[in-house]
């Protein structure tokens, strides 16, 4: 087989995978993670619930690759809104924005990082590995914060507590943006947020 060909049949795997994503996306914002099934995502997709198997050995292997996906992105917004921050206070001020406005501007990525698609507000996981796995790479994500706080001079301890204050504050936050709490209190979330993340750096100042 010529390389030309195993490229093309690559491609094609890939668009079917990716097919099968955006279906199963679909398919988990309607009926939630526990709720939808390897034939509603075979249906959106056009395809057989054998053919999936070619791809993905489980829904849970499905959701876990879209959630994947979602994390790298926030990392990846996160690292570009740090670049070019010159210094510590400024990258702890950008990378504590850019995880609130990534999930400000996407608010379906927030719902399946929580597994909030129609889960409601629970514990919920997939299975021991993967999550260990996810949660590494949300706390990638986050991690810019506390190399931030230990710029500016933050012991271990301190720097990690600053992460997590961060990451509690933007979640609750965008809990209330998105589900429209925010309009009850006439306030702006972005400026709650932005208002918090200045009360951490007077703290890691010292002040």
């Amino acid at each position: 087989m010529d390389d030309r060909k195993v490229a093309r049949q690559r491609r094609l795997a890939e668009s079917k995978r990716q097919h099968i994503l955006d279906a199963a996306r679909e398919a988990f914002a309607e009926d939630g993670l526990e709720k939808a099934s390897l034939r509603a995502i075979a249906t959106k997709a056009g395809y057989t619930p054998a053919a999936l198997y070619f791809h993905f050995p489980s829904k849970e292997a499905i959701y876990a690759e879209l959630l994947r996906s979602s994390l790298l992105s926030l990392g990846e917004s996160v690292a570009a809104e740090v670049t070019g921050a010159e210094t510590a206070e400024a990258r702890f001020r950008a990378a504590g924005m850019g995880f609130f406005r990534y999930y400000a501007k996407n608010p379906s990525e927030l719902d399946l990082g929580f597994y909030l698609f129609r889960g409601g507000m629970k514990p919920a996981g997939l299975d021991r590995e993967t999550d260990k796995e996810l949660n590494a790479a949300l706390e990638a994500a986050l991690r810019p914060l506390a190399k931030a706080a230990r710029d500016m001079g933050a012991g271990a301890e301190e720097a990690e507590l600053s992460m997590v204050n961060i990451f509690a504050h933007a979640t609750g936050l965008l809990l209330l943006l998105h589900t429209g709490r925010i309009r009850m209190f006439g306030a702006s979330a972005e400026a709650l947020m932005q208002q918090y993340v200045d009360q951490q750096v007077e703290v890691l100042r010292g002040g």
